[in-house]
């Protein structure tokens, strides 16, 4: 494959990725490779090899006979996403702060820098600043595992934020204050190099999350 068209497939990939994550592609929904091809002005081929990478990462569904789905939401995925993240972003926090240097901190402080800023603003308006939500709370998060010295545990943090993120997406209120306070209390014990609260606090961070977002569950 040439270097155009693994332009043209990370592309096209990325932008797959972000309506599904963003719910403009909804879960459970048929992916008709036509429809798809045309929305996104990309050949059938690239679209199948989008749709079969994003399947392998678990955000579609291939099934035989039928082509392939938005894998669906369910209480049960949303609990074990979580418990995953819980599993592997802690440790990697604490791998991360253990191996910190000063170009690992400057990072760490830019990156909470422009997320506090904008959580300010995310508490007039959740539904106005989502995408630009989701990219800073990205930064910030991957800033504080960035340095535990393990390509195969952020590739693996990478995915899981996101189908985590997938979810978020789907809540329409925003946590707000309590959100912004614990984002705060983890990165100051970061860069306290507080291995231990950094992750106590991240396991805190993430487990209100996921009660803030089972709601979608409930009728």
């Amino acid at each position: 494959m040439n270097e155009k068209n693994n332009t043209i497939s990370s592309i096209t990939y990325d932008l797959i990725k972000k309506d599904i994550i963003f719910g403009k592609l909804k879960p459970s929904s048929k992916l008709k490779l036509d429809g798809l091809k045309n929305n996104y002005n990309a050949s059938l081929s690239t679209i199948r090899e989008t749709l079969n990478r994003l399947a392998s990462e678990g955000f579609v569904q291939a099934e035989e006979q039928r082509g392939f789905f938005v894998n669906s939401f369910t209480q049960k995925d949303l609990i074990e996403i979580s418990n995953l993240r819980v599993l592997l972003e802690c440790h990697a926090i604490k791998l991360s702060i253990d191996r910190g240097d000063t170009n690992w901190e400057g990072n760490l402080v830019a990156s909470h820098h422009k997320l506090h800023l904008l959580e300010k603003e995310m508490q007039k308006d959740y539904k106005k600043n989502r995408e630009e939500w989701k990219k800073y709370d990205w930064e910030f998060h991957l800033a504080l595992v960035s340095n535990c010295g393990s390509d195969n545990l952020l590739n693996l943090h990478s995915i899981l934020y996101d189908k985590s993120i997938r979810y978020q997406m789907s809540v329409p209120a925003y946590r707000g204050k309590s959100a912004e306070d614990e984002h705060k209390k983890i990165f100051e014990a970061a860069l306290n190099r507080s291995s231990k609260e950094a992750a106590e606090t991240l396991e805190t961070h993430i487990l209100k999350g996921l009660e803030h977002t089972l709601s979608i569950f409930k009728n």
